[in-house]
C-alpha cells in the first residue's frame, strides 16, 4: 500500500510537469508577452488581419482556423476570408465548391491545390462554405511568378490581355530597398539576380489588388500567407498601403524558437502579434 501511494505521488508529480510544458507563447511586436485574448480584441478592430504562417506548423493552422471561427463570431457575413493558397484563375472553381456546385474531389482535380491543403487550408475553406462566406483567391497564377522570375517585370509586357486579367495592373510599383526584398536576394547569395524579389513582388502586388477588389468598408477581411509576405508590414502590406494608407491592418507572425521566455531580438517587430512554438513541437511535414 505505501508503495502504491509513493508511485501514485510520482506519476502525479509528472503529470503536473507535463502540463506545465507550453507548446507557444504569443508576444506583441516590442517583445513583451501578451494573451490570445488581447490578439483578438486588437484583430476585432481592424479592417484586415494578416495571418503570417509557417507553412508546415500545425500550430500555426490550429490558430488560424480558431481565429477565424472567433471573428466570424465578432464579424458574422461581414467577415470575408482569403488565401495565398488560392490562385486567381482558379476563384470559378473555389466558388463552386462553396455553392456545392462540385466535390471536394473535383476541385482537387480541377484547381491546382496544395499539397497540404486537405489537411491544413481544407477546414477554413469549409468553414466558408457552413457559413456562407467569401473565400478569395489571391495570388498569382505561379506560371506568371516564373516568368517574372526567368525574364523581370517586362516579361509581362507581352502576355495577351486574358491573361492578364490575373495579375495586378502593370506596371507593378516596386520598390528594391525594402529589407524583406533585399534580404531576399541575401538569403540566396545573389542567384536569380533582382528577379527573385521581383518574383516575390508580383505575388504580393497581386495578392493586395485581389484583396483591395473584394473587400468593402465595414468588413473585416481575413489573409491567410505565408510570413514572408506580411512581415515588417511590407510585402502585400506595402501594396495595400500605398493605395489606401488610411487601413487599419493587423499582422500576425509565427516563429519558432527553443526557449519562450522571451521573444528573439531578430523577430522584434516583424509584426503587431509573433505567436512563437516550441522548436520541439512536430512539423506537419
Amino acid at each position: 500500500m505505501k508503495y502504491f501511494f509513493g508511485l501514485l505521488t510520482l506519476l502525479i508529480s509528472l503529470n503536473i510537469q507535463a502540463q506545465k510544458k507550453q507548446v507557444f507563447q504569443i508576444f506583441k511586436a516590442n517583445g513583451k508577452k501578451t494573451s490570445y485574448k488581447k490578439l483578438l480584441k486588437t484583430a476585432k478592430k481592424a479592417d484586415m488581419v494578416f495571418f503570417g504562417e509557417e507553412h508546415d506548423n500545425p500550430v500555426a493552422h490550429w490558430f488560424e482556423l480558431e481565429l477565424t471561427k472567433d471573428l466570424y463570431k465578432a464579424a458574422g457575413k461581414n467577415l470575408v476570408l482569403g488565401a495565398e493558397m488560392m490562385e486567381t484563375d482558379n476563384q470559378k472553381q473555389v466558388n463552386d465548391y462553396l455553392k456545392d456546385s462540385i466535390s471536394y474531389k473535383q476541385l482537387k482535380k480541377d484547381a491546382r491545390l496544395w499539397p497540404n491543403f486537405k489537411t491544413d487550408y481544407k477546414p477554413l475553406m469549409d468553414f466558408a462554405k457552413k457559413y456562407g462566406l467569401h473565400f478569395i483567391a489571391t495570388n498569382v497564377p505561379r506560371r506568371y511568378a516564373s516568368k517574372v522570375y526567368h525574364g523581370g517585370f517586362k516579361a509581362l509586357d507581352t502576355l495577351p490581355a486574358a491573361d492578364k486579367q490575373w495579375i495586378a495592373p502593370l506596371p507593378i510599383k516596386y520598390d528594391a530597398g525594402l529589407s524583406q526584398y533585399k534580404k531576399m536576394r541575401h538569403m540566396m547569395g545573389g542567384h536569380g539576380g533582382d528577379n527573385l524579389p521581383k518574383a516575390q513582388a508580383i505575388k504580393d502586388a497581386t495578392m493586395a489588388y485581389n484583396i483591395l477588389k473584394n473587400y468593402k468598408k465595414g468588413q473585416l477581411f481575413l489573409h491567410y500567407n505565408g510570413s514572408y509576405h506580411s512581415n515588417f508590414k511590407q510585402g502585400i502590406v506595402w501594396y495595400l498601403k500605398q493605395q489606401n494608407p488610411e487601413l487599419k491592418i493587423v499582422t500576425i507572425d509565427v516563429e519558432t524558437q527553443d526557449s519562450l521566455k522571451k521573444l528573439d531580438k531578430k523577430h522584434l517587430n516583424k509584426a503587431d502579434f509573433i505567436i512563437v512554438v516550441n522548436k520541439g513541437f512536430p512539423r506537419s511535414y
